[in-house]
């Protein structure tokens, strides 16, 4: 029978995720020594290098919006690749040069630049940041119809878009022929990039050892960490942990995708959990919600996300499954400690799991 957490574990769980907090304040550049480990480290190794970089790295509430561009992309790239659509066919649900429909022209424009968003436009309304009208509006924007939007297109300024319309017709530029009902931001100005960006971009991951199938999406990681006020790596750790970074991954239990969704909870949620970005989301949505209601406990969190919200609640302790307390120890270790089957270590700080 799991035994209650005393009052001495409960102060332990809430220093913990204090530390982890600290980690986040640590502004600076990422060191290029981190972009220089090498990829064969071990497990072991790869975690501490993880915690290193994580220590370096600006917290993601930092990040300007909800979506953060590596490598200087602007909405002038973003026009540029969706120009190369031009003539395309539209045809519902495709995604290539031979067909495309308008939240697919969307996405296949960011993606060329590593940028991850939903497949379809209703879930891309709530993508990046909000621009209060059309006349704020720049290059690359994201113009949506609709509440919850059904239809999508991309601003190329001076009252011009670029979309992929309706059956029949192809991928065209034509001016903004109505009101937009809302505008999202997705690509960073320069003046909105803080200095030394926000999150860990794919560099600074598979330098830290962290896979690269999963270091791929760190644009997505340090989205949806600004946006649901999740520690700087937490997804990228978890992403590594459930899958290895394979969007294709069954467990046998039947959890499926990057971040290990169960089906049934995929569905409740309204995403597809084979869509890695529709996965992450969801699955920092999920951590979010367990962070508000274990008062902020990373580990208690992290355990509900393996074992389920009940089997947490029930004790408000890591759960005395073995599965579950590698688990946590594991991602522990990657954001700053290290631990086993016995206890979690995390900035200096010794948590007994509940046997």
């Amino acid at each position: 029978m799991t035994a209650p957490m005393t009052s001495v574990q409960g102060s332990v769980l809430t220093e913990i995720s204090g530390q982890i907090a600290a980690i986040q304040a640590r502004i600076a550049a990422i060191s290029s020594r981190s972009g220089a480990a090498a990829s064969t480290a071990t497990s072991s190794s790869s975690a501490g290098q993880f915690a290193t970089a994580l220590a370096g790295a600006t917290p993601s509430s930092a990040v300007s919006g909800d979506v953060s561009t590596a490598g200087g992309v602007t909405g002038a790239d973003v026009v540029r690749e969706a120009e190369t659509y031009l003539g395309t066919p539209y045809v519902w649900g495709g995604e290539s040069r031979t067909g495309i429909d308008c939240s697919g022209l969307v996405q296949a424009s960011l993606a060329k630049f590593g940028i991850h968003v939903p497949r379809v436009a209703a879930d891309q309304q709530h993508a990046g940041t909000a621009v209060g009208s059309l006349a704020e509006a720049k290059p690359g924007d994201l113009l949506f119809f609709g509440n919850p939007a059904y239809h999508v297109a991309i601003y190329l300024g001076n009252n011009k878009l670029i979309e992929s319309p309706e059956p029949g017709k192809t991928v065209h530029v034509t001016d903004v022929y109505q009101t937009p009902t809302s505008i999202r931001r997705v690509v960073a100005t320069a003046a909105e990039t803080p200095v030394g960006g926000g999150g860990l971009g794919p560099a600074q991951l598979t330098g830290a050892g962290i896979n690269p199938a999963v270091a791929a999406y760190a644009s997505q990681f340090a989205t949806d960490e600004a946006r649901y006020h999740l520690p700087t790596g937490m997804l990228a750790a978890v992403a590594q942990q459930e899958s290895g970074g394979n969007p294709h991954a069954v467990s046998p239990a039947g959890a499926r995708g990057l971040m290990q969704l169960m089906p049934a909870t995929a569905a409740g949620m309204g995403v597809n959990p084979d869509d890695p970005a529709q996965a992450i989301h969801a699955a920092a949505r999920i951590l979010s919600a367990s962070l508000h209601r274990y008062d902020g406990s990373v580990p208690l969190a992290l355990a509900a996300y393996n074992a389920g919200s009940g089997r947490v609640a029930a004790c408000m302790c890591i759960p005395p499954i073995p599965e579950t307390q590698a688990y946590v120890a594991g991602i522990l270790g990657m954001l700053g400690g290290t631990g086993d089957s016995a206890g979690l270590l995390a900035g200096g700080l010794e948590i007994r799991l509940v046997q």
